[in-house]
């Protein structure tokens, strides 16, 4: 017998629980390490990506169309994860040497090297809903160097912002994100943000 690594959750009674109608908002942002020692892979313990302004995903997928009998007979489609942009206040110093592979000396200065090989890592953030925050993790994450800019101070002050483009590729359990729901346990929802989510429980498959 196989064992599935996934737990087996009971079905719930959907009507007993409230569902967000809407969606607003993005904070909570962290990221977490990863690292692969003899082919295993390990998170390491988030870490806070403050100044959140603004995070989107954008699905990445063909989709094929078999036509058959003068139509489409069979379609598929196929999930290859997100395109994600992430706007933020600052990239904090953290992200920038332990994910994008900048630099730090002893003076205080950070620098950016042409061989520099960013890290793979998960990316944990939620979004508020009317009834509860909806938090999300993706398992395997690579960025690309973040863009910068500024302009003049005018009579008001407008901070500016850095967009961070980043690729959430399936990981090799062809996982690409998981999200709690109003139904998460309170234990699982609450601990969210110490660890990255991974399922412990094994249960028997035919």
């Amino acid at each position: 017998m196989k064992e599935n690594k996934y737990p087996m959750l009971m079905p719930l009674n959907i009507q007993m629980f409230a569902e967000n109608k809407v969606r607003y908002g993005v904070k909570n942002v962290h990221f977490a390490p990863i690292t692969e020692t003899d082919g295993v892979i390990t998170f390491g313990t988030p870490i806070k990506f403050p100044g959140a302004v603004s995070l989107t995903l954008e699905p990445l997928g063909e989709t094929s169309t078999f036509y058959a009998d003068d139509g489409a007979y069979y379609v598929s489609v196929s999930n290859n994860g997100y395109e994600g942009t992430y706007e933020v206040a600052e990239i904090p110093l953290e992200f920038r040497t332990q994910i994008l592979g900048d630099h730090l000396s002893e003076d205080g200065i950070l620098t950016e090297s042409a061989n520099a090989k960013p890290k793979q890592f998960a990316l944990l953030f939620e979004f508020d809903g009317d009834v509860k925050a909806t938090r999300h993790v993706l398992y395997n994450c690579t960025a690309a160097r973040p863009s910068q800019g500024s302009e003049t101070k005018g009579e008001t002050i407008e901070p500016g912002t850095s967009e961070l483009s980043f690729t959430a590729s399936p990981n090799a359990e062809v996982i690409v994100k998981r999200s709690t729901t109003t139904t998460t346990p309170d234990a699982i929802y609450n601990a969210w943000y110490t660890k990255v989510f991974e399922p412990t429980a094994t249960v028997p498959t035919p």
